[in-house]
């Protein structure tokens, strides 16, 4: 017994199983592919340790299938409040379309990150803007290529970041004109009737109170809002499929047809793109108090937009932001 014990007939032990090794033929990996890896483990995990029944379960739920092309179904996600600010629905709206801009490789990294270094490359370049009276030749040298590297990479994220400036600033013009915003599409290709990709997010949150889209600061329930959204959209595998290269997004907000937005949104009416591309849908759920509290939204929307009292789903039409982003080419692969 001895003999087979040492002999490797024990059990292993309890507690760990030393370290384990795959070697990949590739530099390196993608993020849909790390994604794909990451849930595939996931599910083994799951299976071997009695926690599913069946490995068949944790495919069905999207563990190791890839998601359809094109296309991602139906996401929602509830909120724990009965409405949304109109500073609470824009930094929603920001951050999802930070994420689609980063999870298809459109900036090189997330947007808050891309905003701080934009904003400190412009106070580095008024600094320099008045040299040292007294500079020794080499300090001089080092002086000068540094100014030239911070209005190099000024010159290359200006038009990024102007262009996210100006449909930011738009976006908050809009939300202060109306009492109400049902959804906002981002799509992401190279013109609005033939996308490569489409989010269609719908925000149920009746109608808003008197703040404004500009307030400073960011409320709690806006950045819960903001994660639970994003969760769900990694979860549904968006930005996992290949890179496609620089190309736009496009803004549009659904409104009805009887409210005035700003010039920076023109109305699109019966606007369609390609059938070929299933959008992913996200809806934004408020804890409503019932159905009389919804109808009572309703209709205090309906009269604050003079909207006939038997307005049906044909008055609410699409307005297009003249605002567009254009991405910035970026590497496909997983840099870190």
């Amino acid at each position: 017994m001895e003999k087979a014990t040492t002999s490797g007939g024990s059990r292993p032990p309890p507690w760990g199983l030393g370290l384990v090794e795959v070697q990949v033929v590739a530099v390196s990996l993608r993020r849909s592919e790390v994604f794909h890896v990451m849930k595939e483990l996931l599910g083994s995990v799951l299976y071997m340790h009695h926690q599913i029944p069946s490995m068949e379960k944790a495919t069905s739920s999207g563990g190791s299938q890839p998601p359809p092309p094109r296309g991602l179904g139906l996401v929602e996600v509830q909120v724990a409040a009965a409405s949304l600010r109109r500073s609470e629905v824009f930094h929603v709206v920001k951050e999802l379309l930070g994420f689609v801009l980063y999870m298809h490789h459109q900036i090189p990294s997330v947007l808050q990150n891309l905003e701080n270094e934009f904003a400190s490359l412009k106070e580095e370049m008024t600094e320099m803007a008045l040299p040292p009276a007294e500079l020794k030749p080499s300090d001089r040298r080092k002086y000068n290529t540094r100014k030239r590297e911070v209005r190099r990479r000024i010159k290359k994220q200006e038009k990024l970041m102007n262009g996210l400036s100006s449909l930011c600033s738009a976006l908050q013009k809009a939300l202060d004109e109306v009492p109400s915003i049902e959804g906002v599409l981002l799509i992401l290709g190279g013109s609005l009737v033939r996308p490569l990709f489409a989010y269609d997010i719908t925000i149920s949150h009746g109608r808003f109170d008197a703040g404004s889209a500009n307030e400073r600061g960011t409320s709690k329930l806006a950045q819960s809002v903001s994660r639970k959204a994003i969760r769900a959209l990694i979860s549904s595998g968006a930005g996992s499929l290949s890179y496609t290269g620089p190309t736009k997004l496009f803004v549009l907000a659904r409104c009805p047809c009887t409210l005035n937005l700003p010039l920076d949104f023109l109305p699109k009416r019966d606007f369609r793109y390609s059938k070929k591309v299933v959008p992913l849908q996200m809806c934004i759920k408020c804890n409503t108090a019932g159905a009389q509290m919804d109808t009572q939204q309703m209709t205090s929307i309906l009269d604050a937009s003079n909207c006939a009292s038997e307005s049906s789903i044909s008055d609410v039409i699409w307005f297009q932001c003249k605002h567009t982003i254009r991405g910035l080419p970026c590497k496909a692969s997983l840099e870190e």
